[in-house]
């Protein structure tokens, strides 16, 4: 069970819930509009996974960086993205954040430190050290945080980067989001380790496992890692212990032939909302207020974004630079 953190006051907890709430709707809203063959492209949702975006951004300034993954809308969201422009980005539409140039798996927002998320695995942690150096150099307390996978953490990409950042004391995070699968099979039959976070070890850096599914667990081993950072000792690896309610896409089944419908529900019985829900005491009423609100605001973005222009052929060569 989540116990309080002496960091976070009762009405931060509400705002928490409330964005990891508009996180799950969002997810919902887009998988809806996939299904009716709104959205074109891979969706890539990360109903479940809600604690580990929120956990992490919360523990963030506007100005620090994330570099995000192709089931990367959650950690959008958390950064502060605009609901209106990411839907009608989802759609292909003009005025979405990138244009109709990102979508769902390529979206970005610069202007919340949002520097993209990225489809090839592990290809976003050698930007995260470039940015970690860049913030080094400048001098003005910043970080960036690298959220990826547990398959990612076999890639060489994430030693290189891990190793280049312990060596010049960078500081950046690295974020593991364990949530037990990659495309088609567990990580025991992937990796070694039992705790991706012990691989920390050889880089002479922190490295901490935390439940993923507890929003306040994230939150506090992010905010630990973000001072070390900011104080100028270097990177920390944090392995979140968590699980997709959904299949690795929508062309997967939420169950089998890899994982059983007796696992799945289990696992949502520590639905990260329903474990805030509980530490918070809400009410009904509470409940409903926060439903409320979270629905007009998907209702509006949708709404938005089927109304907004198309993306035109003429518009594809614009913002390209060489």
């Amino acid at each position: 069970m989540a116990k309080k953190a002496k960091s976070l006051t009762k009405k931060r907890l509400h705002e928490m819930y409330h964005d990891m709430l508009r996180i799950r709707r969002f997810e919902e809203k887009a998988d809806e509009l996939f299904m009716a063959g709104l959205i074109k492209g891979a969706v890539h949702v990360s109903i479940g996974q809600e604690a580990c975006s929120v956990g992490v951004c919360s523990a963030l300034n506007r100005e620090d960086a994330i570099l995000t993954t192709h089931r990367g809308h959650g950690h959008s969201i958390a950064k502060g993205t605009r609901l209106n422009e990411m839907m009608a980005e989802l759609l292909g539409k003009a005025n979405g954040l990138c244009r109709a140039k990102g979508g769902s798996m390529h979206i970005a927002d610069i202007s919340v430190g949002h520097y993209g998320a990225h489809s090839i695995v592990g290809a976003n942690m050698p930007m995260a050290a470039g940015m970690g150096l860049a913030y080094q150099i400048e001098g003005k307390g910043q970080v960036a945080v690298v959220f990826f996978g547990d398959g990612a953490s076999n890639q060489g990409s994430f030693h290189e980067s891990m190793n280049l950042c312990a060596i010049w004391k960078l500081p950046v995070i690295f974020f593991c989001e364990n949530n037990g699968y990659a495309v088609s099979f567990g990580v025991g039959r992937s990796t070694a380790v039992e705790d991706i976070s012990a691989r920390a070890q050889g880089y002479n850096a922190p490295g901490v496992t935390v439940d993923g599914m507890d929003v306040v667990a994230v939150h506090e081993a992010t905010r630990e890692a973000v001072e070390r950072a900011r104080n100028g000792d270097g990177p920390s690896l944090i392995e979140a212990k968590t699980y997709r309610f959904f299949g690795h896409s929508r062309g997967d089944p939420h169950f089998g032939p890899y994982r059983t419908e007796e696992e799945v529900n289990e696992w949502r019985k520590r639905d990260p909302l329903l474990l805030t829900e509980k530490l918070l005491k809400m009410s009904k009423t509470d409940k409903e207020a926060h439903q409320k609100d979270v629905r007009d605001e998907m209702e509006a973005a949708s709404e938005f974004a089927q109304n907004s222009p198309k993306a035109t052929l003429e518009s594809a060569l614009e913002d390209v630079y060489a």
